[in-house]
């Protein structure tokens, strides 16, 4: 993981800690080009949009997909503060976009729940769903304690 991955992934925290502050589940996603450039940033809207869909990456991938074709998203890379869910792997599988990086693993985040039996997570996150075999580069986790802090007495 180099200085860059982490740079990006800082940002997509820092998005995610917005959405806390915005009143919504504390998660943030940010697409970067084939150059480095941040392109697009989006936070979690679960709670103000009343949308069960509107996590952070699917977000995204609806302004992104409206935006540039797969063939351009291929070269994008989509920095997520936390594991991506299998809702939001299948988006970014079908917007056609060629990395992901994420922060908090998916085990790393279930630990905020204490296993709880309605905890709103599936432990099939993205690196179960995504992979080279399917035209996706995932990296992660990385920075789990940094994107863990945004979650923090968020979910009790």
């Amino acid at each position: 993981m180099d200085r860059a991955h982490l740079e990006h992934l800082r940002v997509a925290i820092d998005v995610s800690v917005q959405a806390r502050e915005h009143g919504n589940h504390p998660f943030g996603a940010v697409l970067v080009d084939a150059d480095g450039h941040q392109v697009a940033q989006a936070e979690n809207t679960v709670q103000t949009d009343s949308d069960v869909t509107a996590h952070a990456e699917t977000n995204l991938v609806r302004f992104a997909s409206g935006k540039w074709s797969p063939e351009k998203l291929a070269s994008h890379t989509l920095y997520s503060s936390c594991e991506p869910c299998a809702m939001c792997s299948g988006a970014i599988f079908w917007a056609g976009i060629g990395r992901v990086v994420f922060a908090l693993s998916v085990e790393r985040l279930m630990e905020f729940f204490d296993n709880r039996p309605d905890a709103p997570l599936h432990l099939t996150g993205s690196r179960r769903l995504l992979g080279s075999e399917n035209g996706v580069e995932v990296l992660g986790p990385a920075l789990e304690d940094e994107a863990a802090r945004a979650h923090d007495g968020f979910w009790t």
